[in-house]
């Protein structure tokens, strides 16, 4: 257990104080859950960092680390529709996410179970990084409606919707990207589900 794998399996704890943060009603707590999760989607990015440059690139970080990129997103997008910082039509994009990642997850364990570890692909890691940025920006928006405008005493409605607004295009686009991106990894590994007889 090195480093890398140790910031990869923080994104499971995270994800756990992230939801009682957003539940919880104190000042603070909207703004604290922002700048976790943000700090969630960063270890994403330096866990492979810090595995390539200690050349500690190993199987089980690849695996863990695609999973648990899953299990923070997903996670993430089903407590913000469970408190309502999402609209109710975006279960329909939740789900779709969802099933996404459960046909990829289960590609990967058919691929493990030959031998295989299929590493992320480009597309892949860039719905992720629309994933990370679409639930910081929404989650942005108790953090401005609850502790900005507390702090500031400023009337800061107009901005509010506006990030609103943001943060609804960002996960429109990034589910849009993510059923794109599946799609394509299912097309390019598709001989490992259904292997050829000849």
């Amino acid at each position: 257990m090195n480093l890398p794998n140790l910031l990869t399996l923080s994104r499971v704890p995270i994800l756990f104080i992230l939801a009682g943060l957003v539940y919880l009603k104190w000042q603070g707590a909207a703004t604290l859950a922002l700048l976790l999760f943000i700090f969630g989607g960063i270890t994403d990015w330096l866990d492979g960092y810090l595995a390539r440059k200690r050349n500690s690139v190993s199987d089980f970080g690849k695996l863990m680390d695609a999973l648990t990129d899953k299990i923070l997103i997903v996670g993430m997008l089903i407590v913000i529709l469970a408190v309502g910082i999402l609209p109710p039509w975006g279960i329909i994009c939740v789900l779709l996410i969802v099933c996404r990642e459960f046909l990829v997850t289960g590609l990967r364990l058919v691929a493990a179970s030959q031998g295989k570890i299929l590493a992320a692909e480009k597309s892949g890691k860039q719905k992720t990084v629309f994933q990370i940025i679409a639930v910081s920006v929404l989650l942005g928006v108790p953090a401005i409606h609850v502790d900005f405008t507390l702090w500031t005493g400023w009337n800061l409605s107009i901005f509010e919707a506006f990030i609103y607004n943001a943060g609804l295009g960002f996960f429109i686009f990034a589910t849009v990207l993510t059923v794109y991106s599946g799609g394509k990894y299912i097309a390019k590994y598709w001989s490992l589900l259904f292997p050829s007889k000849e």
